[in-house]
């Protein structure tokens, strides 16, 4: 089985990074804003999956999640826009 972490942006232009063992099931979960839903992301019209990464085990996905969240959204955006050079350097 292998898992997700992905990177969402909202309509309102925020981010949301979470992680899951089926992004398909995951993503829809967030566009119908049911119980199991992020609570984060119902408060947003829409959302676009602008990043996604895979792992092997639950542990190194949360592990790479914590770490997504503690990083800036300049940080983010450099990730997302695959400037590894400009990312390296932030």
């Amino acid at each position: 089985m292998s898992y997700s972490v992905y990177i969402l942006l909202t309509s309102s232009n925020t981010f949301y990074t979470g992680q899951t063992n089926n992004l398909i099931r995951r993503l829809e979960e967030h566009r119908t804003k049911g119980s199991k839903s992020a609570k984060y992301v119902r408060f947003f019209n829409s959302f676009e999956l602008v990043y996604q990464e895979s792992f092997i085990s639950r542990a190194e996905a949360m592990k790479r999640e914590a770490q997504l969240k503690t990083w800036s959204r300049i940080k983010k955006e450099l990730l997302i826009n695959d400037d590894k050079i400009a990312l390296k350097n932030a």
